[in-house]
């Protein structure tokens, strides 16, 4: 290949520029790469779509004046380089003019190769150039990849611009829909509104739901000589005794053949049994064995360490990039389960060096089912390198959260190569006779143990589960007596016991993650982007680990489901992404898909453009109302969810989960005092000013005038608003009151020796000076309306009071020790509100983290999703207004075309 071997003389003088994603990256490639090679990161992508403000002033009324794309003529996208990646761009292209060869080394993917892309058309290389592709970065690994590179795979830039466009479609039409229907700044999504849905629909399952009551019989029993172990009434004169899978979700029996036990009839039947023999009546044995799982892709990593690790989807996903880019594993987006050969020998070999030949099978196991949609041929995710290195080896270059990711993925792959657990599982059951005037002549019992006889693959590991099996006989590990047919037992105790049904559970991050892979919906890159947007927008918050939606969403799904049916069906969101991959694979045209997607031309849909024409149809009032009962309404308001009843209305707590709210509790809420008061009018503005009880505690605030309320948004003015000081109530704070609060904050004087202003506030934490970015604490809140400006200054003269210097408060609770680092974590509170700490690491309680109901797990969470975070970012420089239209490709592709930002934050109508 000529290009691959240019020369300019006798010696290798041939200068190279390989451009990647990420610095990390860059730096580890560049030194295997060594001499010859400049390695340079465009850090993400380097162009993508502007928005329409961002359009040159001749352009916002031309065919790209609205997506940036000119739908009529085949959906040419208009590219710009985004404003921060300007200066980037001018360095590659002087990188570029002492270049002989260029190699475009991104991502493997569509991501990755939309990037490359991108980079040919903004950098115009006049120097041969070549695609460099590899799914590790070790040092073997990329010399073969130098080695063996190809062309840009265009029909997978397609796919990825097809993608692009169709957010870009899909967001600026149905989001502005919702900002006129239910509320400003909210967005729709192909995937995000579809994994809204189902948090919803769980959440109505959970609203619909109907507890139903059982009870049972446990008998203690006990062999001569040997432990007690526990049984279970299972059935009375041969007819099975009801358990909750009997019941529907609606509180009723669902099977007729059962005999349903009340309290009465249970503890009857234990006084009956009372002194009887017990006997075994069978002995069933059968042997057991458990495979191993296969190793992870990236929606079972996401899903594994949420579940044994406590880590969010996004901080899965920082850790696993951070520890690709180091060297340490494979590329971490893949719905592969593959192994290659070398890797599939490493592990076998290292399995059978930590746990003995018997643990591995004579045969390596492939795990070549192919997974529904796939996109790309990667491995799965596993250890990096033809050897791979054991946790032991690679615990002092890591910190603690990418330690513990580490060694579950190096785990999960030697596991997938070692034996199956073997052992044998027995069910005992035991018969008795209840006396006296007991209705029934038989009762059996029943118990069952599972015990490992051959550990295989357990050994290493063993995969976690998001929700246990209700098992009413059963439980693996337990060891049970050698009995036979006919041998009396002990009976050491027993007792009635009542059960109630539960509700469905909710979805955590691991477990909706998997109900959305189950459907096809959705791709490895998607779905830690997904977990977060629908967090951020609102639309679901944490009760512990489980996602919980909030009335938005409830709005917000309602809309979708009756006017943009399609949009959220679950089948027709999963055919997209197969569309998509027959775009990737060359079976299909973008611009004919985009044109059925868009315009319909056939489609059962009817094109989205039709779809968002006639809004009239749409009650807004009616899609942000819930029927509660006895005439009560929940609304979804401008400012929150509200319950209206008359002239009644009452606030929604906003940690009130929608199930919680019974007509009960609606009632209680608007039987509450609101402690909304009107005080008066302010004489100088004419305004009313009320007292209201608010999230962070009481305040005052004035109310504009209609006049004020009719002018533009750009002109009317801010209500003022004031906190009251601890010493008022909202029964007692008067008009004088209000209006010295509504004076705050003060402005104190200037500091004559810098010229800066001091100001006296009122913050959530507190009363304090401010000067710049000084702040200090005020003992009092009187303080605020009466220190002078000399007693300010004498404030500033003192050393500041930093956190060592303090007292330290006791903790508001332990919770038990962290799952990564050990240490005890505690809930404290701070400046800014109460945090959990492990000594090392700090992170605030977010919205509807309690103090007194955070649990272990979440605290957990919060913990890892700090780390992973690392240090706060700079910010990035300001997005500038696009001067010319993107340049023609050209060869093959007449329009410039590609894709967002890997990492960048989608505008509002953009998400998917």
């Amino acid at each position: 290949m000529a290009q691959k071997s240019a020369q300019k003389d006798g010696q290798n003088r041939t200068r190279r520029l390989v451009i990647v994603e990420s610095p990390a990256k860059g730096q580890k490639i560049a030194g295997y790469l060594g001499a010859g090679y400049d390695v340079e990161a465009s850090a993400g992508h380097i162009r993508d779509l502007p928005t329409p403000s961002e359009l040159p002033p001749e352009m916002k009324k031309g065919p790209f004046g609205k997506f940036a794309v000119d739908v009529d003529n085949g959906f040419e996208p208009y590219y710009v380089v985004d404003a921060d990646k300007k200066k980037k761009v001018s360095e590659l292209r002087r990188k570029l003019k002492d270049a002989d060869e260029l190699l475009l080394a991104t991502d493997d993917d569509r991501e990755g190769e939309a990037i490359a892309w991108h980079l040919l058309q903004a950098l115009e290389p006049k120097v041969p150039v070549r695609r460099m592709v590899f799914t590790e970065i070790t040092k073997d690994a990329i010399l073969r990849a130098v080695e063996n590179t190809r062309e840009i795979d265009q029909h997978r830039v397609d796919a990825q611009e097809t993608r692009r466009i169709l957010d870009r479609l899909y967001g600026y039409e149905v989001s502005p829909v919702l900002w006129r229907k239910v509320r400003a700044g909210l967005s729709a999504g192909r995937v995000q509104s579809v994994a809204t849905r189902l948090v919803v629909q769980r959440e109505r399952e959970r609203i619909a739901f109907r507890a139903a009551s059982y009870w049972g019989v446990d008998a203690e029993l006990a062999a001569t000589g040997e432990a007690p172990f526990t049984t279970r009434l299972v059935a009375l004169d041969g007819t099975r005794v009801a358990t909750g899978r009997d019941f529907g979700d609606d509180g009723q029996l669902r099977a007729r053949e059962v005999v349903h036990l009340d309290e009465p009839a249970a503890q009857g039947l234990v006084a009956a049994l009372e002194g009887r023999p017990f006997a075994v009546r069978s002995v069933e044995e059968k042997p057991y064995t458990r495979r191993p799982a296969a190793p992870f892709i990236t929606s079972t990593l996401q899903q594994e360490a949420s579940r044994k690790l406590r880590f969010s989807s996004d901080t899965t996903m920082r850790i696993a990039q951070r520890l690709y880019e180091e060297g340490y594993i494979t590329y971490m987006r893949t719905d592969s389960t593959t192994l290659s050969q070398s890797a599939l020998d490493a592990a076998r070999a290292q399995a059978r060096e930590l746990y003995g030949a018997d643990h591995v099978p004579d045969v390596p196991r492939r795990y070549e089912k192919k997974v529904k949609n796939a996109q790309e041929a990667h491995e799965a995710i596993r250890p990096a390198g033809e050897v791979f290195r054991t946790p032991g080896q690679v615990a002092r270059e890591l910190s603690r959260d990418e330690f513990a990711l580490y060694e579950l993925i190096w785990k999960r792959t030697i596991a997938s190569q070692m034996n199956d657990a073997r052992g044998s599982t027995a069910t005992l059951r035991f018969g008795a006779e209840p006396g006296g005037a007991s209705p029934y002549r038989d009762a059996e019992f029943s118990v069952s143990g599972t015990v490992i006889t051959f550990r295989g693959f357990l050994a290493a590991y063993e995969e976690g589960r998001d929700e246990e099996p209700a098992r009413d006989d059963s439980a693996e590990g337990r060891r049970l007596p050698v009995l036979a047919v006919g041998d009396r037992v002990e009976v050491q105790r027993l007792a009635a016991e009542g059960h109630v049904t539960s509700p469905p559970a909710r979805y955590t991050e691991a477990s909706l993650i998997k109900a959305l892979e189950e459907r096809s919906i959705g791709r490895p890159s998607t779905y830690s982007p997904t977990m977060k947007v629908i967090l951020n927008r609102g639309y679901v918050f944490k009760k512990g680990s489980a996602l919980v939606p909030t009335w938005l969403a409830f709005a917000v799904t309602r809309l979708l489901e009756e006017h943009f049916g399609e949009l959220v069906d679950y089948d027709f969101t999963a055919e997209m992404e197969d569309d998509l991959d027959s775009i990737a694979g060359g079976r299909s045209d973008r611009v004919e898909w985009l044109s059925k997607f868009y315009f319909g031309s056939g489609n059962e849909l009817g094109g989205l453009k039709g779809l968002v024409e006639d809004l009239g149809d749409i009650d807004a009032r009616d899609i942000n109302t819930v029927e509660v009962g006895e005439g009560i309404v929940l609304r979804v308001g401008r400012y929150g969810p509200y319950l209206e009843r008359g002239d009644q209305r009452a606030s929604v707590p906003d940690d009130l989960a929608p199930d919680e709210l019974t007509l009960e509790k609606a009632e209680e809420l608007l039987a509450a005092p609101s402690g909304d008061r009107e005080l008066g009018t302010d004489p100088a503005t004419g305004r009313a000013v009320v007292a209201k009880a608010g999230r962070f505690g009481p305040y005052v605030t004035e109310v504009l005038t209609a006049e004020e309320e009719a002018l533009p948004a750009r002109s009317r003015p801010k209500p003022r608003t004031g906190s009251l000081f601890t010493t008022m109530t909202l029964d007692t704070v008067t008009l004088d009151d209000a209006l010295t609060l509504l004076t705050l904050p003060r402005v104190v004087g200037v500091d004559p020796a810098d010229g800066q202003e001091i100001t006296a506030q009122n913050g959530r934490y507190g009363p304090y000076l401010k000067k710049g970015t000084d702040s200090r604490t005020l003992p009092s809140e009187e303080q605020l309306l009466t220190i002078t400006l000399d007693e300010a200054l004498a404030v500033y003269a003192q050393p500041k009071q930093r956190g060592r210097g303090r007292a330290a408060a006791p903790p508001l609770r332990e919770l038990g020790a962290d799952p990564v680092s050990g240490a005890p974590i505690l809930v404290k509170d701070g400046r800014f509100g109460p945090y959990v700490t492990d000594g090392e690491t700090n992170a605030t309680l977010r919205k509807g983290d309690a103090v007194e109901s955070v649990t272990l797990e979440r605290a957990a969470e919060l913990l890892s999703e700090k780390r992973a975070k690392g240090p706060a970012p700079k910010k990035a420089a300001a997005r500038k207004t696009a001067k010319a239209p993107a340049k023609k490709a050209a060869a093959k592709k007449a329009p410039a075309r590609g894709a967002a930002a890997k990492g960048a934050a989608a505008t509002t109508a953009t998400t998917e």
